[in-house]
C-alpha cells in the first residue's frame, strides 16, 4: 500500500501564498491561473496544494492539518528562521504566525503554524506511545490548562484569567512554575495587544533567577520568550 494524502486548502492569492511558502523552504511543483488559480508547494514529503477563493476569510478559517516528522526540532529552527529572514521578525501573533515548540501532553513535540490565511498545520513528532493524563497537581494543572485555552483553542482572554489569578494567588508556586507562568501570560497579553503588561511580564520572567538545571529544562520557554520580546512594538518616549 503506497497511499498518499495531500490536502487542498482554500487562498485569496496563490502568489501571497506562494511567497508565505517559498520563505518557509518549499519549491514550487504546480502554478496554474487558468481555467482556475491553483497552486502545490512541496517540502521533502510534504505537499501541500491551495485553490484561489477570493471569498475566502482568514479570521473565520478552520482549515487546519497534522503533519508528522521525525525531525520536528530542525523544521521548527528552519521555518523560524525563515519567516524571521522574510518578515524581520518571528511572528507570534495575528496572520501568520508560529507558535512555541513544546512537549504535549498527548506523547507528541510539536508547534502550530498559522499560514496569512488561518490555515493551521500542526507540526509534531511522537517522543511517547503513552499519553499523560491531565496533571492533578493544582500548579501544574492550571498551567496545562492555560496552555491548552491559549495555544489549542485560541481563547487567550481565558487563558490570561487563569494565569493572572495563579500568579496572584498566594498558594505555593516554584521558581520553574512561575516562569512558565509569567511566559505563558506573556504571550497572551501579546495577542491581545497588551503591550505594557507583556513588556512586564517578559522582564519578570527574566529577573527570575533559577538554577542551570531549571534553566535548561525550561529551554522551550526561553526561546519563545525571545520571540516574544522581539515582537514587542517599540517604546515611545
Amino acid at each position: 500500500m503506497g497511499e498518499t494524502t495531500i490536502p487542498i486548502f482554500p487562498c485569496r492569492s496563490i502568489g501571497l501564498t506562494w511567497e508565505f511558502y517559498r520563505a518557509l523552504g518549499f519549491e514550487q511543483v504546480v502554478w496554474q491561473t487558468r481555467p482556475n488559480h491553483f497552486l502545490a508547494v512541496r517540502r521533502g514529503e510534504l505537499e501541500l496544494q491551495f485553490y484561489g477563493w477570493k471569498r475566502h476569510d482568514p479570521a473565520a478559517s478552520m482549515h487546519m492539518c497534522y503533519v508528522l516528522t521525525t525531525d520536528v526540532e530542525p523544521l521548527y529552527e528552519s521555518f523560524r528562521g525563515g519567516l524571521k529572514e522574510a518578515l524581520g521578525r518571528v511572528p507570534t501573533r495575528g496572520l501568520p504566525r508560529l507558535g512555541a515548540l513544546k512537549n504535549m501532553s498527548y506523547g507528541v513535540r510539536q508547534f502550530l503554524l498559522t499560514d496569512p490565511d488561518g490555515i493551521q498545520l500542526r507540526i509534531g513528532q511522537p517522543i511517547s506511545d503513552e499519553t499523560k493524563p491531565i496533571p492533578k497537581e493544582p500548579v501544574a494543572r492550571t498551567l496545562h490548562m492555560a496552555a491548552l485555552l491559549g495555544d489549542s483553542k485560541e481563547d487567550h482572554r481565558a487563558a490570561a484569567r487563569i494565569l493572572d489569578h495563579l500568579l496572584a494567588s498566594d498558594d505555593p508556586i516554584t521558581q520553574s512554575e512561575r516562569v512558565k507562568a509569567l511566559i505563558l501570560r506573556a504571550d497572551m497579553a501579546l495577542h491581545l495587544e497588551e503591550w505594557t503588561r507583556a513588556r512586564d511580564l517578559a522582564g519578570e520572567a527574566r529577573s527570575c533567577r533559577l538554577p542551570a538545571s531549571d534553566r535548561t529544562a525550561l529551554e522551550d520557554e526561553f526561546h519563545r520568550l525571545a520571540d516574544l520580546e522581539a515582537a514587542l512594538p517599540p517604546q515611545h518616549p
